[in-house]
């Protein structure tokens, strides 16, 4: 999935907070529930309107986020 089919933003909605696309769900309730011990289900089961495909993206997509950000510079390998 590609970002903006996970996650969409608007500032004059939900106090503009980064929800699940297509819902008025934040991002941030997946990560406290899971944060607090609930498992991806409980999430599911409390927040239908949000898929399982988008719930997992998400994880993968924050993931890939933070790995990129902890990533040291690759040197430049040219050799002068």
């Amino acid at each position: 999935m590609e970002r903006d089919e996970i996650v969409w933003k608007n500032e004059n909605r939900v106090s503009g907070a980064l929800c699940f696309k297509d819902t008025r769900v934040p991002v941030n309730i997946l990560t406290d529930h899971l944060r607090d011990g609930y498992t991806l289900d409980d999430f599911l089961e409390g927040f239908p309107s949000v898929s399982r495909e988008q719930a997992q993206a998400f994880l993968e997509l924050a993931y890939d986020d933070v790995k990129a950000a902890t990533q040291p510079e690759k040197a430049d390998a040219r050799v002068a």
